[in-house]
């Protein structure tokens, strides 16, 4: 695997956070003797990410060197927030394939396996990863009365005293977030595109400050650019402790003009489809913004989080529930990765698992129609509880990723089976959506329990299974069943909208530890896929030379 890294070594940063890390000191490491990690290795396809950069302007060519280096950096931030110091914990693993595996994973830990350790030395990953205190208890930290202690861009540490402390991202990586900020605000200068030389400048204030969410309004206008650029504190997938800490990462990204027109029409109906939705209408009270777009890009780098492990294929930002009223949200659909997974694993998957008769309604374009819908679904339903109780990220807390990810899959589908009776969507029919969404869940399931989207496709199966919305023969195939499943699909999303709606941690939490979990006759199907050699995902080979860029 080739990645790109600047030129900045992954120094201290002066004494802002001088946290060791997760990972055991003075010790040497190598794979598990069970382990083979050459096989380990093939679960993973090679894909280059390249792109078409003939539409580019003068100023976007000569922008994007300047990005892949300040993507770098948040990758270097990343790894902080993931174990702590990447380089001396490499350097100790003796073995190269067992080396390039604990890249790919960010650490020792295997995230599409439930994060089981596949390295000596090395014991179970803490639930909080390096944003808290390892020896820290859950009750010590709700008794810590510090008001900025949740804030998704704090970490918490100890001070002389032994006592918990607050420290902001901006002063315990300030080293590397100045030299992104002097990146950022470089390529601004360059930008012929007024909007994302505003969002530019604005993203190089919030990662001095915190403060993000002007740069999420400047973002949401970004209309026209041929770049996207994602950077920052983003997602709260690595903390499994309480769901509220965000992990850097960021994507440089190319419009497809062609296809990006395809989808203008959708992002008008969001706000009457809102009221479409089956569940009580209590919980439609906060319409998504008439201002949101869909676009289609191919991705040229990843870097930090969403290259951990499992790779996203679409993205919906930003996630600030003040933001999704006022303006909605951004789907991003990144289709040179999105065809990846598709030709490279969810067809192999379909032809073991798929009734034979049916696999011909496993088609990209549902693929990409089911994704994409997925990622239109996280901007919609209720964000703020009925009850009191705040947002639904607040009150759901750390079970909040996987019902909010189960939400954006089931109501990602209805969304696409409610267009199809109004005649928005004509290509292929409904039975392509169904049947590919079904496969999909054998790929996500893959992730495994430590991953809030494997979670949530385990908790999906196991309801549709229940539901007989699909049957499977002796042969080991699954044939989906239309009216069952479209019926099941509903009652789902209604169950989701009233656990969020109420702000029922209870009721998430005991659905998690129910069905979020892989029953005998998956784990026998998924096996299979293994033995077959089905990859789990894909990595990158990537980097300006291998996307042309000098």
């Amino acid at each position: 695997m080739i990645s790109f890294s600047c030129a900045c070594p992954d120094r201290p940063d002066n004494g802002e956070d001088q946290r060791a890390g997760i990972i055991p000191q003075d010790v040497e490491f190598e794979a598990l003797p069970d382990l083979d990690m050459e096989v380990k290795l093939a679960e993973f396809a090679e894909f280059e990410l390249t792109s078409n950069l003939d539409h580019l302007t003068v100023d976007e060519r000569a922008i994007l060197p300047i990005l892949f280096e300040a993507a770098s950096i948040m990758e270097n931030i990343f790894w902080k927030q993931a174990i702590g110091n990447k380089e001396d914990f490499l350097n100790r693993i003796k073995d190269e394939k067992a080396r390039m595996f604990a890249q790919i994973h960010y650490g020792p830990w295997d995230r599409m396996n439930n994060n089981e350790p596949f390295l000596t030395n090395i014991g179970l990953k803490p639930e909080g990863a390096n944003f808290y205190p390892d020896d820290m208890t859950k009750e010590e930290f709700e008794n810590f009365t510090d008001p900025d202690k949740t804030s998704q861009y704090t970490l918490i540490r100890r001070d002389e005293d032994g006592n918990l402390k607050v420290l902001w991202y901006h002063e315990a990586y300030r080293v590397q977030i100045e030299k992104a900020v002097d990146l950022l605000r470089k390529a601004a200068e360059i930008s012929e595109n007024d909007g994302f030389k505003n969002y530019l400048n604005l993203r190089a204030e919030a990662l001095l400050t915190d403060d993000y969410k002007a740069s999420d309004m400047a973002w949401m206008d970004m209309k026209n650019s041929n770049i996207d650029f994602i950077v920052g504190p983003i997602e709260n997938y690595e903390d499994q402790m309480f769901g509220c800490k965000a992990a850097f990462e960021s994507f440089i990204l190319i419009k497809d003009p062609d296809w990006s027109s395809r989808l203008q029409r959708f992002a008008a109906l969001l706000p009457s489809l809102q009221t479409m939705i089956p569940t009580n209408e209590k919980y439609l009270k906060d319409a998504p913004g008439s201002d949101s777009d869909l676009n289609v890009y191919d991705a040229i780098f990843y870097a930090g989080d969403c290259n951990a492990g499992s790779k996203t294929i679409a993205i919906n930002l930003p996630n600030d529930p003040e933001v999704h009223v006022a303006k909605g949200t951004r789907k991003l659909q990144l289709k040179n990765s999105m065809k990846a997974k598709f030709d490279k694993i969810l067809i192999p998957i379909a032809k073991i698992l798929i009734d034979p008769v049916q696999q011909k309604h496993v088609t990209f374009d549902a693929f990409f129609a089911n994704t994409m819908f997925h990622e239109v679904a996280h901007g919609m339903g209720v964000k703020n509880t009925v009850t009191g109780k705040g947002s639904v990220r607040e009150a759901l807390k750390e079970t909040y990723t996987s019902i909010e990810e189960g939400k954006a899959d089931i109501m990602g589908l209805w969304l696409v089976s409610r267009l199809r009776e109004m005649g928005e969507i004509s290509d292929g029919e409904l039975m392509d959506n169904l049947v590919t969404f079904s496969a999909g869940l054998f790929r996500s399931s893959r992730f495994g329990t430590a991953s809030a989207h494997g979670k949530a496709n385990m908790m999906r199966f196991n309801f549709f299974e229940e539901h007989g919305a699909f049957t499977r023969n002796d042969q080991g195939f699954y044939t989906v069943n239309m009216e069952e499943m479209l019926e099941a699909m509903n009652i789902l999303v209604d169950k989701i909208m009233t656990i969020q709606g109420e702000g029922d941690y209870e009721a998430a939490k005991a659905w998690i530890e129910a069905d979020g979990n892989v029953s005998e006759s998956l784990e026998y199907d998924l096996n299979r896929l293994n033995d077959y050699g089905i990859p789990v995902d894909i990595y990158f080979k990537q980097g300006p030379d291998v996307a042309g860029i000098k």
